[in-house]
């Protein structure tokens, strides 16, 4: 058995400074710097720019957000505290649409200041801190589970391709689609990892590449157009990517490109697992197709990561942040309760009973 994996702590609070320190992820891998937040703004724009990202981390990121920026609020009256809450909630629910955790963590904020409100202003602050720390603390649980849950189906030694950037720095630890790479570590299976680029934001090269190379797992770069050579050479056994929406139907919203994944998965016989948290697991969104996808900026197709455009300056871009994987092409939803297998509308359901 290997010794334990160090992980990366991403998100967490600096209570005495009244702020949250995080891992700018915009800056690896060159540059490991910790940003300290201190205004709904700072929040806001962290979020929105990825500097946190990842539907946990941005979860957390979330909770620990409001409680700073109401923290010193000099509200006397639960009423007037409840609206600077509500101010702040709105702004930072306004920063990405389409991560499911971002809105359930807000929500979970909001029910915990509702739950105290008979109680003084500062109790109310001091059950927001605890609320924020809870979610942080549950997440490096469920993502322990869905690690040992998908050590499952998974055998030592084998080929694992992943895509985007499910791991210790999108959560609280471990991550969720790298949760079983790491836990593997620890125990020896020796997993050769490859890594799809993740374009156009190539979160693929730059974090989960570089986290798990930190972490010393056997990993390999790859574009994301040679996925399918990668596979037709027996290379892969496996397909594991995160999640940042599952609809009631099984349908998956991720990074884009991952729809692109499972079809060639479904094509070469290899079976494609999305790492989902119940949290992110929507019930009120019947299919994908009622996933709001983000739209981002064209520069981040043109001139991004080019020190000259590599582009026409006038073409048209379409740079959708996601798409959706039908539930057809999945062989396994892993959950903090287990492997969720079709009839997912039906199964899925299930694991909330």
């Amino acid at each position: 058995m290997s010794e334990h994996v160090t992980v990366i702590e991403s998100v967490k609070l600096d209570d005495a400074n009244d702020a949250i320190i995080l891992l700018d992820q915009t800056q690896l891998p060159n540059k490991k710097e910790f940003l300290h937040l201190k205004t709904v703004d700072d929040v806001w724009d962290a979020i929105y720019q990825l500097k946190v990202r990842g539907a946990p981390a941005i979860g957390i990121a979330a909770a620990y957000g409001i409680y700073i920026v109401t923290k010193n609020s000099k509200a006397t009256s639960f009423d007037a505290f409840y609206q600077e809450f509500k101010t702040a909630k709105e702004k930072l629910a306004s920063s990405r649409p389409t991560a499911v955790n971002l809105f359930w963590a807000l929500d979970r904020m909001e029910a915990r200041l509702q739950n105290e409100q008979t109680g003084t202003i500062t109790e109310i602050k001091n059950a927001l801190r605890e609320e924020a720390d809870l979610i942080k603390k549950e997440d490096q649980k469920v993502c322990e589970a869905i690690g040992y849950h998908a050590l499952e189906v998974l055998e030592p030694g084998w080929g694992i391709l992943t895509h985007c950037n499910a791991g210790t720095i999108a959560t609280a630890k471990y991550g969720t689609a790298l949760a079983p790479i790491y836990l593997g570590q620890e125990r020896g299976y020796d997993f050769k990892v490859y890594a799809d680029e993740t374009r156009p934001l190539l979160q693929g090269a730059r974090l989960t590449a570089w986290e798990l190379n930190e972490a010393g797992v056997d990993v390999t770069l790859i574009c994301d157009n040679m996925a399918s050579i990668v596979m037709s050479q027996d290379k892969v056994q496996a397909v594991l990517v995160g999640c940042d929406r599952v609809a009631a139907n099984g349908d998956a919203a991720n990074k884009i490109g991952t729809s692109g994944v499972a079809i060639l998965a479904k094509h070469y016989g290899i079976p494609f697992y999305v790492c989902a948290p119940m949290s992110t697991i929507d019930l009120n969104t019947e299919t994908g197709s009622d996933i709001e996808i983000e739209l981002r900026s064209e520069e981040e197709i043109k001139t991004k990561w080019y020190s000259e455009p590599m582009a026409p300056a006038d073409i048209k871009t379409y740079n959708p942040a996601f798409d959706v994987t039908d539930h057809s092409l999945i062989t396994g939803i892993i959950t903090e309760k287990g492997i969720v297998s079709p009839s997912y509308k039906e199964n899925l359901t299930k694991i909330f009973e």
